[in-house]
Protein backbone atom coordinates (compact mmCIF):
# COMPACT_ATOMS: atom_id res chain seq x y z
CA UNK A 1 0.00 0.00 0.00
CA UNK A 2 1.33 3.42 -0.94
CA UNK A 3 1.91 5.96 1.80
CA UNK A 4 -1.14 8.17 2.27
CA UNK A 5 -1.05 11.78 1.12
CA UNK A 6 -0.51 14.13 4.06
CA UNK A 7 -2.39 17.39 4.67
CA UNK A 8 -0.78 20.30 6.53
CA UNK A 9 -3.97 22.29 7.21
CA UNK A 10 -7.49 21.04 7.82
CA UNK A 11 -10.45 21.55 5.52
CA UNK A 12 -13.71 22.55 7.22
CA UNK A 13 -16.09 19.63 6.68
CA UNK A 14 -19.84 20.37 6.85
CA UNK A 15 -21.93 17.20 6.90
CA UNK A 16 -25.53 17.32 5.69
CA UNK A 17 -28.84 15.52 5.36
CA UNK A 18 -30.70 12.54 3.93
CA UNK A 19 -29.34 10.70 0.88
CA UNK A 20 -26.44 13.08 0.34
CA UNK A 21 -25.31 12.36 3.92
CA UNK A 22 -25.22 8.64 3.05
CA UNK A 23 -23.21 9.38 -0.14
CA UNK A 24 -20.88 11.65 1.88
CA UNK A 25 -19.78 8.72 4.03
CA UNK A 26 -19.40 6.39 1.02
CA UNK A 27 -17.22 8.96 -0.78
CA UNK A 28 -14.99 9.32 2.28
CA UNK A 29 -14.76 5.56 2.85
CA UNK A 30 -14.01 4.54 -0.75
CA UNK A 31 -12.48 7.54 -2.49
CA UNK A 32 -10.70 9.62 0.15
CA UNK A 33 -9.62 7.75 3.29
CA UNK A 34 -7.75 4.94 1.43
CA UNK A 35 -5.56 7.56 -0.30
CA UNK A 36 -5.36 10.60 1.99
CA UNK A 37 -4.62 11.08 5.66
CA UNK A 38 -7.75 13.23 5.71
CA UNK A 39 -7.45 16.28 7.94
CA UNK A 40 -10.80 18.00 8.53
CA UNK A 41 -12.51 20.04 11.20
CA UNK A 42 -15.94 18.41 11.30
CA UNK A 43 -19.29 20.19 11.72
CA UNK A 44 -22.57 18.29 11.63
CA UNK A 45 -25.05 20.46 9.72
CA UNK A 46 -27.66 17.70 9.70
CA UNK A 47 -31.07 19.17 10.58
CA UNK A 48 -31.31 17.39 13.96
CA UNK A 49 -28.01 18.82 15.09
CA UNK A 50 -28.79 22.30 13.79
CA UNK A 51 -31.99 22.11 15.81
CA UNK A 52 -30.16 20.91 18.96
CA UNK A 53 -27.65 23.76 18.74
CA UNK A 54 -30.23 26.43 17.78
CA UNK A 55 -28.39 26.67 14.45
CA UNK A 56 -25.17 27.78 16.20
CA UNK A 57 -23.31 24.93 14.45
CA UNK A 58 -23.95 26.61 11.08
CA UNK A 59 -22.45 29.89 12.29
CA UNK A 60 -19.49 28.04 13.83
CA UNK A 61 -18.78 26.21 10.57
CA UNK A 62 -18.75 29.50 8.64
CA UNK A 63 -16.40 31.11 11.17
CA UNK A 64 -14.12 28.06 10.92
CA UNK A 65 -14.07 28.59 7.13
CA UNK A 66 -12.75 32.11 7.74
CA UNK A 67 -10.00 30.58 9.87
CA UNK A 68 -8.94 27.74 7.54
CA UNK A 69 -10.01 29.34 4.22
CA UNK A 70 -11.35 26.12 2.61
CA UNK A 71 -14.58 24.25 3.33
CA UNK A 72 -16.52 21.40 1.74
CA UNK A 73 -20.27 21.15 2.34
CA UNK A 74 -22.82 18.39 1.94
CA UNK A 75 -26.37 19.25 0.80
CA UNK A 76 -28.66 20.29 3.68
CA UNK A 77 -32.40 20.61 4.27
CA UNK A 78 -33.88 24.10 4.45
CA UNK A 79 -36.97 23.38 6.52
CA UNK A 80 -40.53 24.18 5.47
CA UNK A 81 -43.77 23.47 7.38
CA UNK A 82 -43.68 19.76 6.55
CA UNK A 83 -40.09 19.46 7.79
CA UNK A 84 -40.99 21.33 11.01
CA UNK A 85 -43.34 18.48 11.82
CA UNK A 86 -41.20 15.64 10.46
CA UNK A 87 -38.14 16.70 12.49
CA UNK A 88 -40.04 18.22 15.44
CA UNK A 89 -38.10 21.48 15.10
CA UNK A 90 -37.99 24.29 17.65
CA UNK A 91 -38.33 26.79 14.81
CA UNK A 92 -38.12 26.97 11.03
CA UNK A 93 -34.36 27.39 10.78
CA UNK A 94 -33.03 29.48 7.90
CA UNK A 95 -31.16 28.09 4.90
CA UNK A 96 -27.67 27.07 6.09
CA UNK A 97 -26.31 28.15 2.70
CA UNK A 98 -27.85 31.59 3.20
CA UNK A 99 -26.31 31.90 6.66
CA UNK A 100 -22.85 30.77 5.50
CA UNK A 101 -22.96 33.04 2.43
CA UNK A 102 -23.90 36.05 4.53
CA UNK A 103 -20.97 35.44 6.92
CA UNK A 104 -18.41 34.80 4.15
CA UNK A 105 -19.91 37.48 1.86
CA UNK A 106 -18.99 35.53 -1.25
CA UNK A 107 -20.17 34.86 -4.78
CA UNK A 108 -21.31 31.40 -5.85
CA UNK A 109 -19.86 30.15 -9.15
CA UNK A 110 -21.68 27.16 -10.64
CA UNK A 111 -20.58 25.31 -13.76
CA UNK A 112 -21.73 22.07 -15.39
CA UNK A 113 -19.41 19.06 -15.42
CA UNK A 114 -19.19 18.21 -19.11
CA UNK A 115 -18.93 14.51 -19.97
CA UNK A 116 -18.94 12.72 -23.33
CA UNK A 117 -22.24 10.95 -23.84
CA UNK A 118 -24.29 13.46 -21.82
CA UNK A 119 -25.27 16.01 -24.45
CA UNK A 120 -26.89 19.38 -23.63
CA UNK A 121 -30.60 19.79 -24.47
CA UNK A 122 -29.66 23.09 -26.11
CA UNK A 123 -27.94 21.82 -29.23
CA UNK A 124 -25.74 24.87 -29.82
CA UNK A 125 -24.17 24.80 -26.33
CA UNK A 126 -20.61 23.58 -26.88
CA UNK A 127 -18.86 24.93 -23.78
CA UNK A 128 -19.87 25.17 -20.11
CA UNK A 129 -21.81 28.23 -18.96
CA UNK A 130 -20.74 29.34 -15.48
CA UNK A 131 -23.36 31.06 -13.35
CA UNK A 132 -22.04 33.61 -10.85
CA UNK A 133 -24.71 34.07 -8.23
CA UNK A 134 -24.66 36.98 -5.81
CA UNK A 135 -24.91 35.36 -2.42
CA UNK A 136 -26.28 38.06 -0.18
CA UNK A 137 -29.60 39.70 0.53
CA UNK A 138 -32.63 40.20 -1.69
CA UNK A 139 -35.45 37.73 -1.06
CA UNK A 140 -33.13 35.44 0.99
CA UNK A 141 -32.81 38.09 3.68
CA UNK A 142 -36.30 39.43 3.06
CA UNK A 143 -38.85 40.41 5.69
CA UNK A 144 -42.41 39.46 4.89
CA UNK A 145 -45.82 40.35 6.25
CA UNK A 146 -49.34 39.14 5.64
CA UNK A 147 -51.69 42.09 5.48
CA UNK A 148 -54.98 41.19 7.19
CA UNK A 149 -57.16 43.90 5.66
CA UNK A 150 -57.62 47.56 4.81
CA UNK A 151 -54.72 49.85 5.62
CA UNK A 152 -51.57 51.54 4.39
CA UNK A 153 -48.15 49.90 4.01
CA UNK A 154 -45.04 52.09 3.88
CA UNK A 155 -41.27 51.76 3.59
CA UNK A 156 -39.72 53.81 6.38
CA UNK A 157 -36.03 54.65 6.72
CA UNK A 158 -34.99 56.29 10.00
CA UNK A 159 -31.58 57.96 9.71
CA UNK A 160 -29.12 58.10 12.61
CA UNK A 161 -30.25 61.64 13.40
CA UNK A 162 -33.86 60.45 13.73
CA UNK A 163 -35.12 61.97 10.48
CA UNK A 164 -37.50 59.77 8.49
CA UNK A 165 -37.94 59.07 4.78
CA UNK A 166 -41.16 57.35 3.72
CA UNK A 167 -42.35 55.71 0.52
CA UNK A 168 -45.87 54.36 0.11
CA UNK A 169 -45.87 50.67 -0.83
CA UNK A 170 -49.62 50.24 -1.24
CA UNK A 171 -53.01 51.37 0.08
CA UNK A 172 -54.67 48.03 0.81
CA UNK A 173 -58.45 47.78 0.50
CA UNK A 174 -58.38 44.11 1.50
CA UNK A 175 -55.97 41.33 2.54
CA UNK A 176 -52.62 40.95 0.77
CA UNK A 177 -48.90 40.43 1.27
CA UNK A 178 -45.77 42.61 1.36
CA UNK A 179 -42.07 41.89 1.29
CA UNK A 180 -39.11 44.08 2.21
CA UNK A 181 -35.75 43.33 0.62
CA UNK A 182 -32.38 44.97 1.01
CA UNK A 183 -28.83 44.82 -0.23
CA UNK A 184 -25.71 46.71 0.74
CA UNK A 185 -23.27 48.45 -1.58
CA UNK A 186 -20.30 46.72 0.08
CA UNK A 187 -21.69 43.29 -0.79
CA UNK A 188 -22.54 44.29 -4.37
CA UNK A 189 -19.01 45.66 -4.75
CA UNK A 190 -17.46 42.41 -3.52
CA UNK A 191 -19.79 40.46 -5.86
CA UNK A 192 -18.61 42.57 -8.80
CA UNK A 193 -14.92 42.17 -7.90
CA UNK A 194 -15.28 38.41 -7.41
CA UNK A 195 -16.86 38.15 -10.88
CA UNK A 196 -14.22 40.28 -12.59
CA UNK A 197 -11.36 38.38 -10.90
CA UNK A 198 -12.91 35.01 -11.74
CA UNK A 199 -13.37 36.05 -15.38
CA UNK A 200 -9.68 37.00 -15.55
CA UNK A 201 -8.63 33.77 -13.77
CA UNK A 202 -10.61 31.59 -16.17
CA UNK A 203 -10.14 33.81 -19.28
CA UNK A 204 -13.88 33.96 -19.97
CA UNK A 205 -16.20 36.79 -21.00
CA UNK A 206 -18.48 38.09 -18.26
CA UNK A 207 -22.16 38.96 -18.72
CA UNK A 208 -24.25 40.71 -16.08
CA UNK A 209 -28.00 41.19 -16.20
CA UNK A 210 -30.71 42.75 -14.00
CA UNK A 211 -34.04 44.50 -14.60
CA UNK A 212 -32.93 48.11 -14.16
CA UNK A 213 -35.68 49.46 -16.47
CA UNK A 214 -38.34 48.39 -13.95
CA UNK A 215 -36.31 48.56 -10.75
CA UNK A 216 -34.83 52.03 -11.26
CA UNK A 217 -33.14 52.27 -7.85
CA UNK A 218 -32.60 48.71 -6.57
CA UNK A 219 -31.44 46.90 -9.72
CA UNK A 220 -30.00 50.07 -11.20
CA UNK A 221 -27.58 50.30 -8.24
CA UNK A 222 -26.23 46.84 -9.14
CA UNK A 223 -25.73 47.93 -12.76
CA UNK A 224 -23.97 51.17 -11.75
CA UNK A 225 -21.63 49.53 -9.21
CA UNK A 226 -20.55 46.88 -11.74
CA UNK A 227 -19.86 49.52 -14.39
CA UNK A 228 -17.94 51.83 -12.01
CA UNK A 229 -15.70 49.03 -10.71
CA UNK A 230 -15.12 47.65 -14.21
CA UNK A 231 -14.13 51.05 -15.64
CA UNK A 232 -11.90 51.97 -12.69
CA UNK A 233 -10.18 48.66 -11.95
CA UNK A 234 -10.61 46.03 -14.66
CA UNK A 235 -11.12 47.56 -18.09
CA UNK A 236 -7.47 47.49 -19.11
CA UNK A 237 -6.88 44.01 -17.68
CA UNK A 238 -9.87 42.68 -19.64
CA UNK A 239 -8.54 44.26 -22.84
CA UNK A 240 -5.11 42.69 -22.25
CA UNK A 241 -6.69 39.29 -21.60
CA UNK A 242 -8.84 39.62 -24.73
CA UNK A 243 -12.10 39.16 -22.83
CA UNK A 244 -15.17 41.39 -22.56
CA UNK A 245 -17.65 42.53 -19.92
CA UNK A 246 -21.14 43.32 -21.03
CA UNK A 247 -24.39 44.36 -19.35
CA UNK A 248 -27.89 43.65 -20.60
CA UNK A 249 -31.42 43.22 -19.26
CA UNK A 250 -32.18 39.84 -17.67
CA UNK A 251 -34.84 38.95 -20.27
CA UNK A 252 -32.44 39.78 -23.11
CA UNK A 253 -29.71 37.74 -21.40
CA UNK A 254 -32.00 34.69 -21.17
CA UNK A 255 -32.77 34.94 -24.90
CA UNK A 256 -29.08 35.35 -25.80
CA UNK A 257 -27.98 32.45 -23.59
CA UNK A 258 -30.27 30.04 -25.45
CA UNK A 259 -28.73 31.02 -28.79
CA UNK A 260 -25.09 31.15 -27.63
CA UNK A 261 -22.53 28.37 -27.69
CA UNK A 262 -21.52 28.91 -24.05
CA UNK A 263 -18.06 29.44 -22.64
CA UNK A 264 -18.69 32.54 -20.51
CA UNK A 265 -19.63 33.59 -16.98
CA UNK A 266 -23.18 34.83 -16.48
CA UNK A 267 -23.43 36.98 -13.33
CA UNK A 268 -26.89 37.10 -11.75
CA UNK A 269 -28.53 38.58 -8.68
CA UNK A 270 -29.30 36.12 -5.90
CA UNK A 271 -32.74 34.87 -7.02
CA UNK A 272 -31.96 34.91 -10.75
CA UNK A 273 -28.82 32.91 -10.06
CA UNK A 274 -30.71 30.40 -7.93
CA UNK A 275 -33.21 29.76 -10.74
CA UNK A 276 -30.88 30.02 -13.75
CA UNK A 277 -28.22 27.71 -12.33
CA UNK A 278 -30.84 24.95 -12.09
CA UNK A 279 -31.99 25.62 -15.64
CA UNK A 280 -28.42 25.58 -16.97
CA UNK A 281 -27.46 22.45 -15.06
CA UNK A 282 -30.52 20.46 -16.07
CA UNK A 283 -30.15 21.60 -19.71
CA UNK A 284 -26.52 20.44 -19.63
CA UNK A 285 -27.69 17.06 -18.40
CA UNK A 286 -28.30 16.86 -14.68
CA UNK A 287 -28.39 18.88 -11.47
CA UNK A 288 -26.08 16.23 -10.06
CA UNK A 289 -23.48 17.25 -12.66
CA UNK A 290 -22.87 20.79 -11.44
CA UNK A 291 -19.97 22.19 -9.44
CA UNK A 292 -20.59 24.99 -6.98
CA UNK A 293 -18.02 27.11 -5.17
CA UNK A 294 -18.53 30.13 -2.94
CA UNK A 295 -15.65 32.55 -3.48
CA UNK A 296 -15.16 35.39 -1.03
CA UNK A 297 -13.08 38.42 -2.01
CA UNK A 298 -11.20 37.82 1.27
CA UNK A 299 -9.90 34.50 -0.09
CA UNK A 300 -12.30 31.98 1.51
CA UNK A 301 -13.64 29.07 -0.56
CA UNK A 302 -16.57 26.80 0.18
CA UNK A 303 -17.26 23.89 -2.21
CA UNK A 304 -20.61 22.11 -2.37
CA UNK A 305 -22.93 20.18 -4.65
CA UNK A 306 -25.44 22.44 -6.38
CA UNK A 307 -28.41 20.16 -5.62
CA UNK A 308 -30.61 19.11 -2.72
CA UNK A 309 -30.62 16.15 -0.34
CA UNK A 310 -32.39 13.65 -2.68
CA UNK A 311 -35.22 12.99 -0.24
CA UNK A 312 -37.02 10.42 -2.43
CA UNK A 313 -33.96 8.17 -2.61
CA UNK A 314 -33.37 8.55 1.11
CA UNK A 315 -36.82 7.17 1.94
CA UNK A 316 -36.12 4.22 -0.38
CA UNK A 317 -32.76 3.73 1.33
CA UNK A 318 -34.45 3.73 4.77
CA UNK A 319 -36.81 0.96 3.57
CA UNK A 320 -33.77 -1.07 2.57
CA UNK A 321 -34.42 -0.60 -1.15
CA UNK A 322 -31.57 -0.11 -3.60
CA UNK A 323 -30.90 3.44 -4.83
CA UNK A 324 -28.93 4.70 -7.80
CA UNK A 325 -28.09 8.23 -6.67
CA UNK A 326 -25.67 10.39 -8.64
CA UNK A 327 -22.76 11.42 -6.41
CA UNK A 328 -20.69 13.26 -9.04
CA UNK A 329 -21.35 16.82 -7.82
CA UNK A 330 -20.56 15.80 -4.23
CA UNK A 331 -17.34 14.09 -5.35
CA UNK A 332 -16.37 17.26 -7.25
CA UNK A 333 -17.09 19.35 -4.12
CA UNK A 334 -14.46 17.26 -2.32
CA UNK A 335 -11.99 17.36 -5.23
CA UNK A 336 -12.42 21.15 -5.54
CA UNK A 337 -11.79 21.68 -1.83
CA UNK A 338 -8.80 19.32 -1.77
CA UNK A 339 -7.26 21.00 -4.84
CA UNK A 340 -7.71 24.46 -3.32
CA UNK A 341 -6.24 23.27 0.01
CA UNK A 342 -3.29 21.87 -1.93
CA UNK A 343 -2.87 25.15 -3.84
CA UNK A 344 -2.92 27.28 -0.69
CA UNK A 345 -0.51 24.95 1.15
CA UNK A 346 1.78 24.33 -1.83
CA UNK A 347 0.88 20.62 -1.53
CA UNK A 348 1.42 19.26 -5.06
CA UNK A 349 0.42 15.70 -4.15
CA UNK A 350 -2.97 16.81 -2.90
CA UNK A 351 -3.63 18.88 -6.05
CA UNK A 352 -2.68 15.94 -8.27
CA UNK A 353 -4.94 13.61 -6.29
CA UNK A 354 -7.88 15.98 -6.84
CA UNK A 355 -7.21 15.91 -10.60
CA UNK A 356 -7.01 12.10 -10.57
CA UNK A 357 -10.25 11.81 -8.61
CA UNK A 358 -12.12 13.98 -11.14
CA UNK A 359 -10.60 12.10 -14.10
CA UNK A 360 -11.51 8.73 -12.58
CA UNK A 361 -15.10 9.94 -12.08
CA UNK A 362 -15.45 11.17 -15.67
CA UNK A 363 -13.68 8.09 -17.09
CA UNK A 364 -16.12 5.83 -15.24
CA UNK A 365 -19.12 7.54 -16.86
CA UNK A 366 -17.49 7.70 -20.30
CA UNK A 367 -16.75 3.96 -20.03
CA UNK A 368 -20.52 3.46 -19.77
CA UNK A 369 -20.76 2.85 -16.00
CA UNK A 370 -23.16 5.33 -14.42
CA UNK A 371 -26.11 5.98 -12.14
CA UNK A 372 -29.69 5.64 -13.38
CA UNK A 373 -30.32 9.37 -13.96
CA UNK A 374 -27.42 9.51 -16.44
CA UNK A 375 -28.25 6.17 -18.07
CA UNK A 376 -31.67 7.62 -18.96
CA UNK A 377 -30.14 10.55 -20.90
CA UNK A 378 -26.81 9.23 -22.21
CA UNK A 379 -26.09 8.84 -25.94
CA UNK A 380 -23.64 6.01 -25.12
CA UNK A 381 -24.82 2.56 -26.19
CA UNK A 382 -25.87 0.02 -23.52
CA UNK A 383 -24.80 1.84 -20.35
CA UNK A 384 -24.33 -0.21 -17.19
CA UNK A 385 -26.61 1.13 -14.44
CA UNK A 386 -24.87 0.99 -11.07
CA UNK A 387 -26.37 1.55 -7.65
CA UNK A 388 -25.18 4.40 -5.42
CA UNK A 389 -22.36 2.52 -3.77
CA UNK A 390 -21.23 0.47 -6.78
CA UNK A 391 -20.79 3.65 -8.84
CA UNK A 392 -18.46 5.05 -6.15
CA UNK A 393 -16.64 1.70 -5.98
CA UNK A 394 -16.18 1.73 -9.79
CA UNK A 395 -14.47 5.10 -9.46
CA UNK A 396 -12.33 3.78 -6.58
CA UNK A 397 -11.12 0.90 -8.82
CA UNK A 398 -9.89 3.43 -11.40
CA UNK A 399 -8.27 5.54 -8.69
CA UNK A 400 -6.35 2.61 -7.24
Amino acid sequence: MMAKIQMQTPIVEMDGDEMTRILWKMIKDHLLLPFIDLNTEYYDLGLEHRNETDDQVTIDSALATKKYKVAVKCATITPNAARMEEYDLKEMWKSPNGTIRAILDGTVFRAPIVVKGIEPCVRNWKKPITIARHAYGDVYKGTEMKIPGKGKAELVYTAEDGSETRELIHEFDGPGIIQGMHNINKSIESFARSCFHYALDTKQDLWFATKDTISKKYDHTFKDIFQEIFDAEFKEQFEQAGITYFYTLIDDAVARVMKSEGGYIWACKNYDGDVMSDMISSAFGSLAMMTSVLVSPDGYYEYEAAHGTVQRHYYKHLKGEETSTNSVATIFAWSGALRKRGELDGNKELQEFADRLEKATIDTIEAGEMTKDLALITTLKDPVVLNSEDFIKAIAKRLA
